[in-house]
């Protein structure tokens, strides 16, 4: 009997992107819905531009405040987290399978942050963790940029959007 484990990508290697996400038995909250006029993913010549995505939770509400005052760095971290949740959700209902996903290709991810809080890459760091934890390292782990903003829509603590190869 094998024991899967998370954290040895000698086994996880070998896994569809499914089997992976379906091994780290997450949850995914529900597929957000636009909120004003844009799409929530577009694909374009192999490539799935996905809207900018909050931190929506599995009841659908919404992780809001600052990172640096109303929130600690480690809440700001999972706050990325379950953003890549929502964005999982998204590119499942669209898709109907992760295993569509070739590659993670670039996420920009925005903190609304304290004036005085500079840590935004080890925010954003909690929805790249999660995608190369998904896709596996080689192909989850793109480029990326973290910056610190005013308020998010809502006062949502993070918003990230992302660009995924297809296969």
């Amino acid at each position: 009997m094998i024991i899967l484990n998370a954290l040895d990508p000698s086994i996880f290697s070998f896994m569809t992107n499914e089997h992976r996400f379906s091994a780290l038995q997450l949850e995914l909250p529900p597929a957000p819905k636009p909120v004003a006029v844009y799409r929530p993913l577009l694909v374009v010549q192999g490539l799935a531009y996905v809207s900018g995505h909050g931190p929506v939770c599995v009841d659908g509400s919404l992780i809001r405040g600052r990172v640096g005052s109303d929130l600690t760095l480690e809440e700001g971290h999972a706050a990325a987290r379950q953003v890549g949740l929502a964005i999982l959700a998204t590119l499942r209902e669209h898709f109907g399978s992760l295993d569509r996903i070739g590659r993670v290709v670039k996420l920009l991810g925005m903190v609304n942050s304290a004036p005085d809080f500079y840590d935004h890459p080890k925010v954003i760091n909690g929805c790249s963790e999660l995608f190369a934890e998904v896709f596996g390292e080689e192909h989850g782990i793109g480029t990326r940029s973290a910056v610190g903003m005013g308020p998010l829509p809502g006062n949502i603590s993070v918003e990230i959007e992302a660009v995924f190869e297809l296969v």
